[in-house]
């Protein structure tokens, strides 16, 4: 099916405007919608061929001055995307990414029933930091509002449905939902469709 959208005359005004501001902030990308925010910029890399949406925050703080949030080529995040790393996020080839997702390697204090734990007269913006790496593979697709959770790894050409909480790893072709996110279907390579589990 195609989609035809047509853009008014305002619409492309503003978006050749968004495109010579892309060019100025990162010439790799292929259009930076604004307002954009972006901290920690040395740590770092956007890819090839970034598409965004409003409203995103793309930051990065890392310890040892090294790049420590990767970006793959020709990925498209959508409005109001907050990805945060302290320690390694990587985002692999073609993912999409809806509106309003969350993803961070990185949490205020820690909740694992531990000695360690953070306790709760501690206000949280003081408690420890704890951080665990993320990975998205390629062609992964994740679905509005979805929460992405330290330590965890979505395998390749994943599906994560809307409003879902991945904080467990998801295999590769397979569709997780929910709070927390569960694989119910997975693609079978010899028949070519989704098949429930």
């Amino acid at each position: 099916m195609e989609i035809n959208n047509k853009y008014t005359f305002w619409q492309k005004l503003e978006l050749g405007i968004w495109l010579i501001r892309t060019k100025l902030i990162e010439r790799r990308a292929r259009l930076i919608r604004f307002p954009f925010d972006i901290r920690g910029r040395k740590f770092i890399n956007l890819g090839k061929s970034l598409t965004t949406g409003c409203g995103c925050r793309i930051e990065a703080f890392s310890k040892d001055a090294a790049v420590i949030l990767h970006f793959g080529n020709n990925i498209q995040i959508n409005d109001y995307v907050h990805i945060c790393s302290m320690q390694c996020v990587s985002i692999g080839n073609n993912v999409l990414i809806a509106s309003h997702v969350y993803i961070s390697d990185n949490s205020h204090g820690c909740y694992k029933g531990l000695k360690k734990d953070s306790h709760p007269d501690i206000p949280p913006a003081n408690r420890d930091y704890t951080s665990a790496p993320v990975t998205i593979a390629d062609n992964v697709w994740i679905g509005e509002h979805v929460v992405i959770l330290p330590g965890v790894t979505i395998g390749k050409g994943a599906v994560i449905g809307a409003n879902s909480v991945v904080s467990k790893n998801i295999p590769p072709y397979t569709i997780a939902v929910g709070q927390p996110a569960k694989v119910i279907k997975e693609y079978n390579t010899n028949t070519h469709m989704w098949e429930k589990i």
